[in-house]
């Protein structure tokens, strides 16, 4: 082949590619675009109330529970926390609501950082109550949500005047008046 006829063949050969480049880029593909990975499952509901576990117990009762005077609400997200000061002096109170969770999984982990894991019930449901060995102030419960997973409050009166337990215990008992 001739060096005229080779650059002929080059420019033809780019030409097709270029045109095939643009006959790909004006066409349309049906659909949405999404991020890779992501799934659609076309229930997109339960993002709608994402924070509203926070709501589950109103702050009036959180505050009756735990005696105090005053409440603050704190960080809201995966976990929900409350400050508040009272007779008992200063509490710290955190709600968590894992969707798919266990009281299995809940136990275990309470186990592995050498809590005092016991054993309950609240309405009928199992429960599990976990005390912190160096802190007598603090207390959690862990029990069946109303829907799915588990729910779980914890309570740390940082003056360890009152019994933490019987105020977290209070609190899932109220949460689990949800599906009354």
């Amino acid at each position: 082949m001739s060096g005229g006829r080779r650059r002929a063949a080059e420019v033809t050969a780019a030409i097709v590619s270029v045109a095939g480049l643009i006959a790909g880029c004006g066409s349309s593909i049906d659909g949405s675009a999404r991020p890779e990975g992501a799934s659609v499952t076309g229930d997109t509901e339960r993002f709608t109330a994402l924070l509203e576990e926070c709501d589950a117990v109103t702050d009036e009762q959180i505050a009756e529970a735990v005696a105090a005077d005053a409440i603050e609400r704190g960080f809201f997200g995966a976990i929900c926390r409350w400050d508040a000061v009272g007779a008992n002096g200063p509490v710290k109170i955190t709600f968590n609501w894992f969707e798919t969770g266990s009281l299995d999984t809940e136990k275990e982990t309470g186990e592995e950082l050498g809590y005092k894991v016991e054993s309950s019930t609240i309405q009928g449901r199992r429960a599990v109550v976990m005390r912190p060995p160096n802190d007598p102030g603090a207390c959690g419960v862990s029990v069946g949500s109303p829907s799915s997973g588990v729910v779980g409050w914890w309570v740390q009166f940082t003056a360890a005047a009152a019994d933490p337990c019987e105020a977290a215990s209070t609190l899932a008992d109220l949460t689990l008046n949800l599906s009354s």
